[in-house]
């Protein structure tokens, strides 16, 4: 399908967010976070820092960015403005005035997250929740950093999928895989901050042996972010698992290439994503591995966001089509197969 300029637009934006997101990453990893000292939005006092340390360059480079992404979103918000004006006096407009009114509201949406990021983000400077502080408080505000990132992320590929397709979610009636795709979602963000906690205690407690980093988990005395650390494999796991079924699920229950495409893009993903957290628990989670990992666990989160999309946007089958549908799978739904 050709894009036109907005959803190319919209694409471009959630790219940008992605390397903005891994960069902050970066400065949590390499410990810059206090590159600027504990002031927001000023770099140490200066609207631009004078003599600038290597980590005060890497915090304010992530500052310039956070900006110029959020002046993306925004940009995205006023366009978005402009289409509902123009579906209004346009009738035939391809979204159509409902579609241009539901785009308005995603892209506000996701104005308002990035919004909350920047306020979380200058939260974490000015309580000093960066550099060595080990304390839960810094875990919390860490998690919901995350928690926040993830929804703009959704909201951005939400958005970026509903201009580039015109498609619009219907959730109504959809029976079981509307419960599926929220319970998928939720056991994603747990995941997400069982990492964001896990990477965090990478940072602040490195070690240099397997041994040694399984004897630091296991160890009654051991500090929380430590004893922490040990559960995220495990967690790990059981969600991959239940994102690939759900991914199978939604292959047996709804038809199209886009389902196909991103059923298929999501076990691909959670499978590379599981053989990155392998290496990175053995390689004991260097920087760049670190971030290879962020970047792979933000599309894991895309995929399922966009199956979600393309399997809800069809309406919910009736029961004899649905029959029909999975005759020859004879699983997922209930009742006597018929004879051929």
């Amino acid at each position: 399908m050709k894009l036109d300029r907005f959803a190319k637009y919209t694409w471009f934006t959630l790219a940008f967010n992605l390397l903005v997101i891994v960069w902050g990453a970066y400065v949590r990893a390499s410990g810059s976070g206090a590159g600027c000292g504990s002031h927001w939005p000023l770099c140490n006092g200066e609207v631009i820092p004078g003599s600038p340390t290597v980590k005060t360059i890497v915090e304010f480079s992530h500052r310039l960015s956070s900006g110029l992404a959020g002046l993306l979103v925004a940009g995205a918000l006023l366009w978005a403005i402009i289409v509902l004006v123009f579906s209004i006096f346009a009738p035939k407009h391809r979204l159509g005035r409902d579609g241009a009114a539901g785009m308005f509201f995603i892209a506000a949406a996701a104005m308002f997250f990035m919004v909350m990021e920047a306020a979380i983000g200058a939260g974490l400077v000015l309580f000093e929740m960066v550099a060595e502080n080990k304390s839960i408080a810094r875990a919390l505000w860490v998690s919901a950093h995350l928690v926040n990132t993830f929804l703009l992320v959704g909201t951005l590929a939400l958005m970026a999928w509903t201009a580039t397709t015109g498609g619009r979610l219907n959730v109504r009636g959809q029976g079981s895989i509307n419960r599926l795709f929220a319970a998928a979602i939720v056991a994603t963000l747990i995941l997400g901050v069982s990492g964001a906690v896990s990477a965090l205690g990478a940072t602040l407690f490195p070690v240099t042996s397997l041994a040694e980093g399984l004897k630091q988990d296991l160890s009654p005395t051991a500090h929380v972010l430590i004893r922490l650390r040990f559960f995220h494999p495990l967690i790990a796991i059981g969600v991959g698992g239940f994102l690939i079924l759900t991914a199978f699920f939604a292959r047996s229950r709804r038809s199209g290439n886009d389902v196909k495409r991103w059923s298929t893009a999501l076990i691909a993903l959670v499978l590379v994503q599981l053989g990155a957290g392998a290496i990175n628990l053995l390689l004991h989670a260097p920087i760049w591995l670190q971030l290879v990992h962020l970047l792979l666990s933000d599309l894991v989160w895309i995929a399922l966001v966009l199956l979600g999309c393309s399997a809800l946007q069809q309406p919910a089958p009736e029961p004899s089509a649905r029959f029909a549908l999975n005759r020859d799978a004879q699983h997922w739904d209930t009742g006597t197969i018929p004879r051929a």
